[in-house]
């Protein structure tokens, strides 16, 4: 359970959550409304303001998996690209 929380800390970062609403076709709106948040919460996770923590974390991670969104850090991604050309 460690593990995941940790992922879930590194992924969420501005670019990642712009991703997200953007994968998920939603406006900076609809993302706040589907998670019970403010418009101007979810833009300032997209400018790099603040970032998710907690529950809202926890809610991006899980939306992310049920919308098969790859996530994580831009180093793990890369990892992941080299293992599958090798």
């Amino acid at each position: 359970m460690a593990e995941r929380q940790r992922e879930s800390k590194a992924a969420w970062d501005a670019p990642a959550v712009r991703a997200l609403r953007l994968h998920l076709k939603l406006s900076q709106d609809e993302m706040a409304a589907q998670l019970g948040t403010r418009q101007q919460t979810v833009s300032e996770w997209e400018t790099g303001r603040y970032r998710p923590r907690g529950a809202s974390a926890t809610l991006l991670t899980m939306i992310a998996e049920q919308a098969d969104f790859e996530y994580g850090t831009r180093k793990e991604k890369w990892e992941i690209r080299k293992e599958e050309t090798d």
